[in-house]
């Protein structure tokens, strides 16, 4: 059996000495306490903060806020209704033959512009020409007829005075003559109706305006009862529209329409930007359409530049009033929240007043401010996001114009502030 050795180390067991674990957590607590001061914005040093103060920061100040103005006008202003409607001939007309017989000439070219009895096409008049002929000769016979039982009536007048023959016989000579006048009668119908028919054969325009597509060629043979027809011809000069309104706007209308005076409508395209026609309100239907809630009107253009179309859809705004002397603002100067319409009214010390507005009509970009503002003050269109009661502006744009700096604009001011195109318009002044 040996000897152990006393200077052999024991063997490692694996496991960290106890004692050195809690030395590294209070070491561990002491630099994250260290940490959480320093970034704290309660620390001592936080409480002053930059130059100038931050944003609500004690004993520092607000920085203004760049903001384009605006300055309220006054003027007149045009109240319009918007709706949408369809352009409506005054007259469609489907173009038919009215005898029968082969086409035998088409005198139109498709599109073009005709006026009342221009000739569109012609039927082969040589079968009206031989009943006109016939009709004119059996008149002619009957005439003769009449004329020689005229001579015998005369001739027996005389006889009866001289009482050389019975008087039934000059009754009956009397009523021969009246017979055949009858007869004269209606040969003379039939020669006009012969005439009638003739002019038939020439199919002209009933009514002035645009002809559509051929319908039919030349050599068919076209009948009375075709219900194609040849041609449709639309009136284009004047042309009428129907459009709708809503029927809260019934009510104003109507006060308009009894005034008596022309009311003003003008055609805009389907985008609504390029105006195509000026005309006039033609009239009012007599009820409202109970499924849209929506009243139709017709309006009237003379269409002289014949940019409207039968069925093309359009934009409509129709002059209902004009508000005399009224405070307009642009739209961009009105905010809304949960109270309704209001605007950040510029004051002398440049500190902004929320003003709680009535608004009126709007037209384009422009409104209408009812109450609460008048014309000249300043409100602000641009950079109300970043105000509130009372905030002050640094004024980078009034009425479209850049304005110069101001000493306080050129301070320097916290991050976040002064950021977008008002920043750099205040760097380049």
């Amino acid at each position: 059996m040996s000897q152990k050795n006393h200077h052999e180390l024991p063997p490692s067991t694996g496991k960290p000495k106890s004692y050195l674990l809690p030395g590294l957590l209070i070491a561990l607590a002491i630099g994250a306490g260290g940490y959480y001061f320093a970034k704290s914005p309660s620390a001592p040093g936080d409480q002053a903060g930059p130059p100038g103060g931050g944003r609500g920061g004690p004993g520092g100040f607000d920085a203004p806020t760049a903001v384009a103005v605006e300055t309220a006008s006054q003027g007149d202003f045009p109240v319009y209704l918007n709706g949408l409607g369809t352009v409506t001939a005054l007259r469609n007309v489907t173009v038919r033959p009215r005898v029968d017989g082969e086409l035998i000439k088409v005198a139109f070219t498709e599109g073009q512009l005709v006026k009342e009895g221009d000739l569109l096409a012609e039927i082969d008049p040589r079968p009206f020409q031989i009943q006109l002929q016939q009709a004119e000769g059996q008149l002619l016979r009957d005439e003769a007829l009449l004329k020689n039982a005229e001579v015998d009536h005369a001739r027996y007048l005389t006889l009866l005075e001289q009482d050389s023959i019975a008087a039934q016989q000059t009754v009956t000579q009397e009523a021969q003559v009246k017979q055949y006048r009858g007869i004269v009668e209606m040969d003379k119908a039939q020669v006009n109706n012969a005439k009638l028919q003739l002019t038939y054969a020439r199919v002209t325009a009933p009514i002035p305006g645009r002809v559509g597509l051929r319908l039919i060629d030349q050599g068919n043979i076209v009948r009375a009862s075709d219900t194609t027809g040849l041609v449709v011809i639309t009136q284009m000069q004047p042309i009428t529209v129907v459009f709708t309104l809503p029927e809260d706007k019934v009510q104003a209308i109507i006060q308009r329409w009894r005034t008596n005076e022309p009311v003003a409508v003008s055609a805009y395209d389907r985008a609504g930007k390029i105006k195509l026609a000026e005309g006039k309100l033609l009239a009012i239907d007599n009820q409202i359409d109970s499924t849209t809630g929506t009243l139709k009107l017709k309006a009237q253009f003379d269409n002289n530049e014949r940019t409207l179309f039968a069925n093309q859809f359009v934009n409509i705004k129709m002059h209902l009033d004009t508000l005399r002397g009224a405070t307009l603002v642009s739209t961009a100067a009105i905010q809304n929240d949960s109270q309704g319409a209001f605007v950040y009214v510029v004051k002398e010390d440049k500190s902004v007043q929320l003003r709680r507005v009535t608004l009126g009509p709007t037209e384009a970009d422009k409104v209408v401010v009812l109450s609460n503002l008048t014309a000249n003050e300043i409100v602000v269109n641009e950079g109300t996001d970043r105000l509130k009661e009372g905030s002050k502006v640094d004024v980078a744009q009034k009425d479209g114009q850049a304005v110069a700096a101001s000493p306080a604009s050129q301070q320097p001011k916290p991050e976040g502030q002064g950021e977008g195109k008002f920043r750099k318009r205040d760097r380049r002044s």
